[in-house]
């Protein structure tokens, strides 16, 4: 009876055979360290899952929580800013002052300086936007987010984790990245068929875009200008972790999250789709979880790796990305209800 529910059962998942990488571990350039031991813990009270943070015109953060509002931190003074719906996830600010949303239930969301919440985008093509996921704004307002999953879309599935297991495990290709006229409402696919589509970033110049591929533990780098324009290419691959956000730092830097390290069975069963549906007919309990981990790197625009920090003790679990101010880094979570800050004098 065990083996025919095993074998039979219907599960939401249809695994796709592929090859994982062999899993190097964390060897130079991610070799351990304890570089994030100097992050202090900002409390957000009642809100909680800081998923992605911005720098305001008005010089403060604004961070996206799982409630639907945006919380609006200067120094470690906490208070409410907008309450946007949803979960939203990715957050930035535009040249307006305004702040860009990628909300996971509710499309593409901006605030306006007076606090109103409009929505931009919420479906493409005649279907509903269902999973946007993170965003990065160019210098003439183009809005290229991306969409994690078409099929396991967050509100469906009860949330972005829970949506964010099922399609890394089936490995179906649902993810794309798009661009977005706000004035016109045109809609560009740039990528489709990334496995969980995750962060945006954009470089300085808006030549290029860089794109998380979660599932595939790489980063995909999008011309926008010059003699590539149009293509796109490996930039880095092979991860020792799940790549999260994307955000642009200071001096051509992109800062990345790792939300938890490779799985070793996923690995091993990623050319197994059988096996990898029977997990999924297991209790939620013995299937495999994120496990805890505290680290960030920051790498160029050329894939170089400049900063590979860790907290050994993995006081940040499921560290989502980083916001680079002129004097911190704002580490933001998946869960719990700090934003770990590091004061760059100390690092």
């Amino acid at each position: 009876m065990l083996a025919l529910y095993l074998l039979l059962w219907p599960v939401p998942v249809d695994p796709v055979a592929w090859q994982a990488p062999v899993d190097r571990g964390y060897v130079d350039p991610f070799s351990p360290n304890d570089s994030l031991t100097a992050a202090t813990n900002i409390s957000l009270g009642e809100f909680e899952a800081p998923e992605d943070a911005t720098f305001g015109s008005d010089q403060r953060i604004y961070v996206t929580t799982r409630n639907g509002m945006i919380v609006r931190v200067q120094n470690r003074g906490i208070s409410e800013y907008a309450d946007v719906g949803g979960r939203p996830l990715g957050i930035e600010a535009d040249r307006d002052g305004s702040l860009l949303v990628a909300n996971s239930y509710l499309g593409i969301q901006r605030v306006t300086a007076d606090r109103e919440v409009v929505t931009l985008l919420d479906e493409i093509d005649g279907k509903p936007l269902n999973y946007a996921n993170n965003l990065a704004v160019g210098q003439d307002g183009t809005i290229y987010f991306s969409v994690s999953s078409s099929k396991f879309g967050a509100e469906e599935y009860r949330g972005t984790y829970e949506a964010a297991l099922l399609d890394i495990l089936e490995h179906g290709g649902h993810g794309s990245v798009y661009a977005f006229n706000p004035g016109t409402g045109d809609v560009t696919c740039l990528l489709d068929g990334l496995n969980y589509a995750n962060g945006v970033a954009i470089s300085d110049d808006d030549s290029f875009i860089l794109v998380s591929e979660t599932g595939h533990y790489r980063i995909i780098k999008y011309w926008l200008a010059g003699e590539n324009r149009g293509r796109h290419e490996v930039l880095i691959e092979n991860l020792p972790g799940f790549p999260d956000n994307i955000k642009s730092g200071a001096n051509g830097r992109f800062w990345i999250g790792f939300a938890a390290p490779r799985n070793r069975l996923i690995d091993q069963w990623s050319d197994k789709p059988l096996l990898r549906k029977m997990i999924q007919r297991l209790p939620a309990s013995m299937r495999p979880r994120a496990e805890p981990l505290s680290h960030v790197i920051a790498i160029n625009g050329g894939g170089d790796v400049l900063m590979n920090m860790h907290d050994p003790e993995a006081r940040f679990p499921t560290l989502t990305g980083v916001l680079e101010t002129r004097d911190n880094l704002y580490l933001t979570t998946l869960f719990g209800n700090q934003l770990p800050r590091i004061a760059k004098r100390d690092l």
